[in-house]
């Protein structure tokens, strides 16, 4: 729970800076991308999440498609997605996925989910089935799932895993002190064991985290210092932007020649590939 000191330390609105301001101008492949989806009545986490970089991807044909509905049974307060009671799975969903990657001709896939607690293996088969279906219509595609903790249910993570992606994420998010205030059900301490999990299955593991929350630089490194002992070795860093009112307040924006700092502090303890900027997030030029 957030203290009455922590209330009043954080600041009532910060302005945007213009390094963050981006145009969302809409091109052909914006356009078509665009059309697919809507077609084929599919959730992206591009929409959903209000990702700044929904425009330049889609204008490079790619998307981050998001599985298992667009209502989550979870409320992070930095997430902008839904929250309440899911409806019931699609079961066409896997094959509608794997379709729409057809048409958009992608070579690298990202998925990813809404947390599905009210399912008994939290939606765990589901996943396992869109990722066989799209192997399944195209086999030369590389498939990259941002996966939920699953409860911290190995024998969940196992069945996602059976399905054999070529990369495994699951998001940090935040510092140790701010995951109680920031991420709903979820814990520091679980997120470190799912990727240290991936990780130990010999997969791509890979994490993402958000900055500007009112973390200390401190906090930080000691966080990728956590990440990287897991055995993960891919990260994110990116800036966090409050979706609305209703979010969780951005503490402060921070300047872009930092990025640089923290990708440089990453890989001087072990990362392998870091991508860290304001806009960045944990799908961005992925295929990269």
């Amino acid at each position: 729970m957030e203290t009455i000191k922590e209330k009043k330390e954080r600041k009532a609105h910060v302005r945007k800076p213009d390094w963050l301001r981006v145009s969302l101008a809409t091109k052909r492949q914006f356009s078509d991308t665009s059309k697919i989806i809507e077609e084929k009545g599919l959730h992206t986490i591009c929409s959903s999440g209000l990702c700044p970089n929904r425009a330049e991807c889609w204008e490079d044909g790619t998307a981050t498609f998001m599985i298992g509905g667009n209502v989550c049974t979870r409320s992070c307060k930095f997430c902008n997605t839904q929250s309440g009671r899911p409806e019931q799975l699609d079961i066409f969903e896997p094959l509608k996925v794997a379709k729409s990657i057809s048409e958009l001709n992608l070579k690298y896939a990202v998925i990813t989910s809404v947390d599905r607690d009210d399912l008994k293996d939290g939606g765990a088969e589901h996943w396992k089935k869109t990722i066989e279906a799209i192997r399944n219509s195209n086999p030369n595609t590389k498939i990259e799932v941002l996966i939920p903790d699953f409860l911290g249910k190995k024998e969940l993570i196992d069945i996602v895993l059976s399905a054999k992606p070529d990369v495994v994420g699951h998001n940090m998010e935040t510092v140790r002190r701010l995951t109680p205030m920031v991420r709903s059900v979820a814990t520091y301490e679980r997120s470190l064991e799912v990727l240290q999990y991936i990780a130990s299955k010999g997969f791509v593991a890979k994490t993402g985290i958000m900055v500007g929350l009112g973390e200390s630089k401190e906090e930080l490194v000691q966080t990728m210092r956590d990440i990287v002992n897991t055995g993960c070795k891919s990260l994110t860093i990116g800036q966090y932007l409050q979706p609305s009112h209703r979010h969780y307040p951005v503490a402060e924006y921070i300047e872009p020649k930092k990025f640089i700092g923290f990708k440089w502090i990453a890989e001087d303890m072990g990362f392998t590939k870091v991508v860290s900027g304001p806009l960045v997030r944990s799908s961005y030029h992925a295929a990269d």
